[in-house]
């Protein structure tokens, strides 16, 4: 029996499974639109929510709790052996594409009159090979 047993498990291991989400939440914060498949959509949604909750509180506390799910971007193996102006560029760039910061400072603002219902999901139809139902989550500033 399936009693108050809360969240899907997609049918992945927990380790993957979290990968996913974290995943689609990153590509949610950084592009503000996904497409995916329903299920995983909902699941992602739950964690997009309270990161943008958290979001609205602007702390130190908050930005390292956000930071524990999206980890600031790599740069590939070697990349910064580079020296001068082109590291400086290189660190620029990862700078720029830290999900937490645009949290923070870009989406966070915009949800501050909201308390809640940040994510928005659409159905777009099926996919082609699976017919898996396809959905397009956004988030939702209206």
């Amino acid at each position: 029996m399936r009693h108050r047993v809360a969240g899907r498990k997609l049918d992945l291991p927990t380790d993957q499974r979290m990968a996913l989400l974290k995943g689609i939440v990153r590509s949610l914060i950084m592009y503000e639109q996904v497409q995916t498949t329903e299920p995983r959509a909902k699941e992602a949604r739950a964690i997009a929510e309270k990161l943008i909750a958290l979001a609205k509180d602007d702390t130190l506390a908050a930005r390292r709790q956000a930071r524990r799910l999206l980890p600031p971007p790599r740069a590939a193996r070697g990349v910064l052996s580079a020296k001068g102006q082109a590291q400086n560029k290189i660190r620029k760039s990862l700078a720029d594409q830290d999900p937490v910061k645009r949290l923070f400072e870009v989406i966070a603002p915009k949800f501050a009159d909201k308390k809640s219902g940040f994510v928005r999901i659409t159905k777009i139809g099926f996919r082609r090979g699976d017919a898996a139902p396809l959905v397009k989550m956004e988030l939702a500033y209206d």
